[in-house]
């Protein structure tokens, strides 16, 4: 009988790390939305709800990337650095036309990927040491091209980030599109399963004739040019370029909403669904902090929190 209520304790144990792992991340996006309604006052607002969804655009799409990356059992630290670089490139070629200094940008955040992809793929760097140095070197070039924060007055630019279409921002909708494509890739094509197979065994995928250096390459390319889209979009939101600070942190921020949303820092599975659910319980929790006058330090503190407990979630359900 001792035996059987501590067989049936474990199973309720990992049941409910189960749920926690699958699940917790839309129990808390359901919680906070509930807290606002209740105590926040003028939450409850069709302008508050848009700002909410404008302000998540940008940490989903880089979300995105990161995502692929921790599938692949790695991670992107660049991912700030590259939106700076991508604000950069941006204001220097705007003379040149909206489209083409975003085209710019984003093709700047490719490079800054096949270089992550080249450390990691060829010479054998750790991922977090070879997108660790790309960090500061894309920080470091941001501040070369472009030393001091920008106006960015440029009609196009402007009806990016004000725009909308029947209500919906322009920036949304972006996101939104990319979210479905990445989900679509990962779930539908064979470069998701390579993704996923590489993830979970690096050598068995070798040993399975996977291409596993040019999976990885695209992916980190996927990173930076989900990044670099995550610049641009912010740039055209603010209408300024700003390398000093834009992306500060991101890295934080993208990898809690890929943790947090289920995705393991273990690799070999990706949850797009949770990553999204990950990015707006990110919001929702910063702007709960300082909407009850909690200084934005706290946030930064919360993210850590939920990062510890959505990966003892993963450990300790990982060990069963």
């Amino acid at each position: 009988m001792t035996e059987l209520a501590l067989s049936r304790g474990s199973l309720d144990r990992d049941r409910l790390l189960r749920l926690l792992q699958d699940y917790g991340v839309y129990a808390g996006v359901l919680v906070l939305l509930l807290f606002n309604f209740a105590f926040t006052p003028h939450f409850v607002s069709t302008e508050n709800f848009r700002t909410q969804a404008v302000q998540v655009a940008p940490v989903l799409i880089v979300a995105l990337g990161m995502a692929l990356a921790i599938g692949t059992e790695g991670v992107d630290l660049s991912v700030g650095s590259v939106m700076a670089l991508a604000t950069s490139l941006l204001s220097l070629y705007l003379g040149y036309g909206p489209w083409i200094a975003a085209l710019t940008a984003v093709i700047g955040g490719i490079v800054v990927g096949v270089a992550n992809g080249a450390l990691i793929a060829f010479v054998g760097v750790q991922p977090i040491v070879a997108t660790l140095a790309l960090m500061v070197a894309g920080r470091g070039l941001a501040l070369v091209l472009l030393p001091q924060l920008k106006d960015v007055r440029d009609p196009g630019l402007a009806s990016l980030g004000s725009g909308d279409v029947l209500g919906v921002p322009y920036l949304v909708l972006i996101a939104a599109v990319l979210a479905v494509l990445v989900a679509f890739v990962m779930r539908r094509t064979t470069f998701g399963r390579q993704v996923l197979a590489i993830g979970d065994s690096r050598p068995a995928a070798r040993l399975a004739g996977l291409p596993v250096r040019r999976v990885l390459i695209v992916v980190y390319v996927c990173s930076g040019a989900l990044a670099a889209i995550a610049g641009v979009l912010a740039t055209a939101r603010l209408t300024a370029s700003d390398p000093t600070s834009l992306g500060n942190l991101m890295e934080l921020s993208a990898i809690t909403a890929v943790v947090v949303g289920g995705t393991p820092l273990t690799g070999g599975r990706v949850r797009i669904g949770g990553t999204v659910a990950g990015a707006v319980l990110i919001q929702l929790l910063t702007t709960t902090l300082i909407k009850h006058d909690l200084p934005p330090s706290w946030t930064q503190i919360a993210q850590a929190v939920v990062i510890v407990l959505a990966v003892y979630a993963a450990r300790e359900r990982g060990r069963r």
